[in-house]
Protein backbone atom coordinates (compact mmCIF):
# COMPACT_ATOMS: atom_id res chain seq x y z
CA UNK A 1 0.00 0.00 0.00
CA UNK A 2 1.11 3.43 -0.70
CA UNK A 3 1.60 5.84 2.09
CA UNK A 4 0.10 9.16 1.46
CA UNK A 5 0.51 11.95 3.78
CA UNK A 6 -2.19 14.56 3.77
CA UNK A 7 -1.14 18.11 4.06
CA UNK A 8 -3.49 20.50 5.79
CA UNK A 9 -5.27 22.80 3.42
CA UNK A 10 -5.09 26.37 4.43
CA UNK A 11 -8.28 28.29 3.79
CA UNK A 12 -7.88 30.88 1.16
CA UNK A 13 -8.38 34.26 2.60
CA UNK A 14 -9.78 36.83 0.24
CA UNK A 15 -8.42 40.10 1.21
CA UNK A 16 -11.14 42.71 1.26
CA UNK A 17 -10.29 46.05 0.00
CA UNK A 18 -10.75 48.37 2.85
CA UNK A 19 -12.44 51.60 1.91
CA UNK A 20 -10.73 54.42 3.66
CA UNK A 21 -12.80 55.85 6.51
CA UNK A 22 -13.01 59.30 4.95
CA UNK A 23 -14.52 57.92 1.74
CA UNK A 24 -17.10 55.88 3.72
CA UNK A 25 -18.13 58.98 5.65
CA UNK A 26 -18.42 61.03 2.47
CA UNK A 27 -20.54 58.32 0.83
CA UNK A 28 -22.87 58.21 3.84
CA UNK A 29 -23.23 62.00 3.77
CA UNK A 30 -23.97 61.88 0.04
CA UNK A 31 -26.60 59.14 0.55
CA UNK A 32 -28.23 61.18 3.33
CA UNK A 33 -28.33 64.30 1.14
CA UNK A 34 -29.89 62.40 -1.77
CA UNK A 35 -32.57 60.90 0.50
CA UNK A 36 -33.27 64.33 2.02
CA UNK A 37 -33.64 65.90 -1.44
CA UNK A 38 -35.96 63.13 -2.64
CA UNK A 39 -38.13 63.51 0.48
CA UNK A 40 -38.19 67.29 0.12
CA UNK A 41 -39.39 67.12 -3.49
CA UNK A 42 -41.96 64.42 -2.67
CA UNK A 43 -43.37 66.51 0.18
CA UNK A 44 -43.23 69.68 -1.93
CA UNK A 45 -45.28 67.93 -4.64
CA UNK A 46 -48.06 67.32 -2.10
CA UNK A 47 -47.87 70.21 0.38
CA UNK A 48 -47.40 73.94 -0.13
CA UNK A 49 -46.43 76.35 2.61
CA UNK A 50 -48.18 79.72 2.41
CA UNK A 51 -47.90 82.92 4.45
CA UNK A 52 -51.03 84.97 5.13
CA UNK A 53 -50.24 88.53 4.11
CA UNK A 54 -53.42 90.54 4.60
CA UNK A 55 -56.61 90.86 6.64
CA UNK A 56 -59.13 89.52 4.12
CA UNK A 57 -59.62 86.23 6.02
CA UNK A 58 -59.87 87.68 9.54
CA UNK A 59 -60.91 86.43 12.05
CA UNK A 60 -60.16 82.91 10.74
CA UNK A 61 -56.63 83.73 9.55
CA UNK A 62 -54.33 86.48 10.76
CA UNK A 63 -51.53 88.25 8.87
CA UNK A 64 -48.13 86.52 9.21
CA UNK A 65 -49.60 83.10 9.96
CA UNK A 66 -48.17 80.20 7.96
CA UNK A 67 -50.41 77.51 6.47
CA UNK A 68 -49.94 74.05 5.06
CA UNK A 69 -51.90 73.56 1.85
CA UNK A 70 -52.83 70.18 0.37
CA UNK A 71 -52.00 70.44 -3.34
CA UNK A 72 -53.69 67.12 -4.17
CA UNK A 73 -56.99 67.74 -2.34
CA UNK A 74 -59.04 68.34 -5.46
CA UNK A 75 -57.53 65.59 -7.55
CA UNK A 76 -59.42 63.10 -5.40
CA UNK A 77 -62.49 65.05 -4.26
CA UNK A 78 -64.76 67.89 -5.29
CA UNK A 79 -64.73 71.47 -4.10
CA UNK A 80 -66.97 71.98 -1.09
CA UNK A 81 -68.63 75.14 0.14
CA UNK A 82 -66.73 76.35 3.18
CA UNK A 83 -63.30 75.08 2.06
CA UNK A 84 -60.47 77.58 2.38
CA UNK A 85 -58.45 77.56 -0.84
CA UNK A 86 -55.25 79.14 -2.07
CA UNK A 87 -55.22 80.16 -5.73
CA UNK A 88 -53.16 82.12 -8.23
CA UNK A 89 -54.90 85.47 -8.67
CA UNK A 90 -52.19 86.93 -10.89
CA UNK A 91 -48.68 86.03 -11.97
CA UNK A 92 -47.30 87.63 -8.81
CA UNK A 93 -49.99 86.98 -6.20
CA UNK A 94 -51.71 84.05 -4.54
CA UNK A 95 -54.94 84.68 -2.64
CA UNK A 96 -56.59 82.81 0.23
CA UNK A 97 -60.40 82.77 0.29
CA UNK A 98 -63.37 80.64 1.30
CA UNK A 99 -65.37 78.73 -1.35
CA UNK A 100 -68.98 79.93 -1.31
CA UNK A 101 -70.27 78.77 -4.68
CA UNK A 102 -69.38 75.81 -6.89
CA UNK A 103 -70.36 75.36 -10.57
CA UNK A 104 -74.09 75.74 -11.12
CA UNK A 105 -74.74 77.57 -7.83
CA UNK A 106 -76.88 80.70 -7.67
CA UNK A 107 -75.16 83.06 -5.21
CA UNK A 108 -76.93 86.16 -3.92
CA UNK A 109 -75.78 88.66 -1.33
CA UNK A 110 -78.58 90.83 0.01
CA UNK A 111 -79.61 92.34 3.33
CA UNK A 112 -76.33 91.31 4.97
CA UNK A 113 -76.84 87.63 4.11
CA UNK A 114 -75.16 85.25 1.69
CA UNK A 115 -77.71 83.07 -0.04
CA UNK A 116 -76.72 80.03 -2.12
CA UNK A 117 -79.42 78.28 -4.12
CA UNK A 118 -82.09 80.12 -2.10
CA UNK A 119 -80.62 78.92 1.23
CA UNK A 120 -79.18 81.43 3.69
CA UNK A 121 -75.70 80.37 4.82
CA UNK A 122 -74.90 80.14 8.52
CA UNK A 123 -71.51 81.87 8.74
CA UNK A 124 -70.30 82.26 12.33
CA UNK A 125 -66.71 82.68 11.09
CA UNK A 126 -67.13 86.08 9.36
CA UNK A 127 -65.88 89.39 10.79
CA UNK A 128 -69.10 91.29 9.94
CA UNK A 129 -72.09 90.89 7.66
CA UNK A 130 -71.52 92.05 4.09
CA UNK A 131 -72.50 95.64 3.35
CA UNK A 132 -72.86 95.04 -0.38
CA UNK A 133 -75.24 93.12 -2.60
CA UNK A 134 -75.24 91.27 -5.89
CA UNK A 135 -76.22 88.06 -7.64
CA UNK A 136 -74.07 85.58 -9.58
CA UNK A 137 -74.44 82.21 -11.30
CA UNK A 138 -71.25 80.16 -11.02
CA UNK A 139 -70.18 78.82 -14.45
CA UNK A 140 -68.64 75.40 -15.07
CA UNK A 141 -64.98 75.20 -14.10
CA UNK A 142 -65.25 78.22 -11.80
CA UNK A 143 -65.62 78.99 -8.09
CA UNK A 144 -67.20 81.92 -6.24
CA UNK A 145 -64.99 82.84 -3.27
CA UNK A 146 -65.26 85.38 -0.46
CA UNK A 147 -62.93 86.48 2.32
CA UNK A 148 -64.17 86.03 5.89
CA UNK A 149 -63.53 89.74 6.47
CA UNK A 150 -66.31 90.40 3.96
CA UNK A 151 -66.23 94.19 3.81
CA UNK A 152 -62.44 94.48 3.58
CA UNK A 153 -61.80 91.62 1.15
CA UNK A 154 -61.02 91.75 -2.54
CA UNK A 155 -62.83 88.67 -3.78
CA UNK A 156 -65.42 87.31 -6.22
CA UNK A 157 -67.97 89.98 -5.35
CA UNK A 158 -65.51 92.53 -6.82
CA UNK A 159 -63.61 90.77 -9.60
CA UNK A 160 -65.60 87.65 -10.45
CA UNK A 161 -64.99 83.94 -10.45
CA UNK A 162 -61.86 81.87 -9.82
CA UNK A 163 -60.96 79.29 -12.48
CA UNK A 164 -60.57 75.89 -10.82
CA UNK A 165 -57.26 75.35 -12.64
CA UNK A 166 -55.88 78.36 -10.73
CA UNK A 167 -56.37 76.65 -7.37
CA UNK A 168 -53.12 75.63 -5.66
CA UNK A 169 -54.89 73.56 -3.02
CA UNK A 170 -56.95 73.38 0.14
CA UNK A 171 -55.65 74.99 3.35
CA UNK A 172 -55.28 72.35 6.05
CA UNK A 173 -53.58 73.78 9.10
CA UNK A 174 -52.07 76.92 10.58
CA UNK A 175 -48.65 75.79 11.81
CA UNK A 176 -46.96 79.07 12.74
CA UNK A 177 -46.87 80.82 15.12
CA UNK A 178 -47.19 77.79 17.36
CA UNK A 179 -49.52 79.61 19.75
CA UNK A 180 -52.02 80.01 16.88
CA UNK A 181 -51.65 76.48 15.45
CA UNK A 182 -54.98 74.93 14.45
CA UNK A 183 -56.65 72.68 11.91
CA UNK A 184 -58.78 74.47 9.34
CA UNK A 185 -61.91 72.36 9.30
CA UNK A 186 -64.73 73.10 6.91
CA UNK A 187 -67.69 74.56 8.80
CA UNK A 188 -71.15 73.19 8.20
CA UNK A 189 -72.57 76.29 6.52
CA UNK A 190 -75.62 74.34 5.22
CA UNK A 191 -76.29 72.05 2.38
CA UNK A 192 -77.11 74.49 -0.41
CA UNK A 193 -77.21 71.96 -3.23
CA UNK A 194 -80.88 72.36 -4.09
Amino acid sequence: MDNYQLEPIEPQVHERRKTPALIRVLLEILETLVIALVLYFLIDAVVARVRVENISMKPTLQPDEFLMVNKLAYRFSDYQRGDIVVFHHSAQEDYIKRVIGVPGDQVEIAGGQVIVNETVLDEPYIAAIPEYSGAWTVPDGMLFVLGDNRNLSSDSHKWGFVPQESVVGKALVVYWPLAEAKFLTRPLIVNAED
